[in-house]
């Protein structure tokens, strides 16, 4: 991450500031349980990217989990503009997370109670994407749970994904492959899989249990990407990548496996950007 030489700026509670003088409550459900969801969005040159697809999933992943709405598009769309002015990103790129939680915790457990107020904050700072390859495991010791409809949203919990990626720090790789508990590939820990074969563009259905990334169906709307069953073992000239809002990475490894690296991840990733 290339960062500006102005520290992180937030807003929480109507206020902007540095991340050190912004304050989330200790019994937020989003702290204690990772009750809340989440969107990364990149800004390209001071412009938000596919900023209402990312909204539009936001109040879908709300809505399946039994939250409140989240605050409106509207009212949205003019803190991101205010950040990014504030930030001085206009010219740069950079990257925005919104945040919303189930709000405080009243009581001990998970109990929930419909009255609490639910919490927003935003997060904004410098960024630059990511094309470089990337080597791969397959987790030995995590799989996504397709049935759970916790996988269709961005939430909080990140563990499983940490938990895949230092299983693959600890064996020399960069980061794992996920299956699902059908033993299918799935997705990585933090980007979809995208296998380029034969000129055809794959990637795992969405009933695999991956998350429904924006990029990912980005491609599936612009029918550049189609989605496919797709083996654990690559197949002779594959090109495997893992893509997501921030990045397009060439798998060049996975397990002892060499692969095909392609020279052109940023074009493509741009290329569904339209740009």
């Amino acid at each position: 991450m290339t960062e500006n030489k102005k520290e992180k700026l937030g807003w929480i509670n109507g206020h902007w500031g540095i991340f050190k003088d912004l304050k989330v409550p200790i019994n937020d459900r989003g702290l204690n349980f990772a009750d809340g969801i989440f969107e990364t969005i990149f800004i390209l040159n001071g412009v938000p990217q596919l900023l209402n697809e990312h909204l539009n999933r936001w109040e879908k992943s709300a809505s399946i989990l039994e939250m409140n709405p989240p605050p409106s598009k509207e009212w949205l769309i003019s803190l991101v503009e205010d950040g990014i002015n504030r930030a001085e990103l206009k010219n740069i790129n950079g990257v925005i997370r919104i945040n919303w939680t189930r709000g405080e915790s009243e009581q001990r457990g998970i109990d929930i109670n419909k009255t609490s107020l639910h919490s927003f904050w935003l997060e904004i700072d410098s960024f630059q994407p990511n094309f470089e390859p990337i080597s791969t495991i397959i987790s030995q010791t995590e799989r996504r749970n397709s049935f759970s409809r916790l996988s269709s949203c961005k939430t909080f919990s990140y563990n499983q994904g940490i938990q895949a990626r230092i299983e693959a720090k600890n064996l020399g790789f960069n980061d794992a492959l996920l299956l699902n508990s059908q033993g299918e590939i799935c997705c990585a820990t933090t980007a979809n899989i995208l296998v380029k074969r034969e000129n055809n563009w794959l990637t795992p259905p969405s009933n695999s249990g991956c998350l429904p990334g924006i990029m990912r169906q980005r491609g599936i709307e612009l029918n550049i990407i189609k989605e496919a069953l797709i083996e654990a073992t690559p197949q002779d000239n594959d090109e495997w990548f893992l893509i997501n809002s921030l990045s397009c990475r060439p798998i060049q490894k996975i397990n002892k496996k060499e692969l095909k690296i392609s020279t052109n991840p940023k074009e493509f990733w741009l290329s569904l950007l339209k740009i």
